[in-house]
């Protein structure tokens, strides 16, 4: 049973609404409830997500370091 609606594309997320449907994806493939082709679609939408995480958190590692560099 699966609910039809529309989604955000990734790269107008935030970091916290990525996350958190990163989350949601794994909690629904650990489930196993899901069927094969309906389980393709969440594992490659999280690795969007990952993907689009991953890039916040790398923005953020760079500004840091920069901050670091000039004092």
């Amino acid at each position: 049973m699966s609910e039809e609606k529309t989604e955000v594309p990734v790269g107008e997320l935030s970091y916290e609404q990525a996350r958190e449907q990163l989350v949601a994806a794994i909690a629904q493939l650990e489930s196993g409830k899901l069927g094969l082709e309906e389980s393709l679609k969440v594992w490659e939408r999280g690795e969007q997500l990952a993907n689009h995480c991953q890039s916040f958190l790398d923005e953020a590692k760079q500004r840091l370091e920069q901050v670091k560099k000039s004092e």
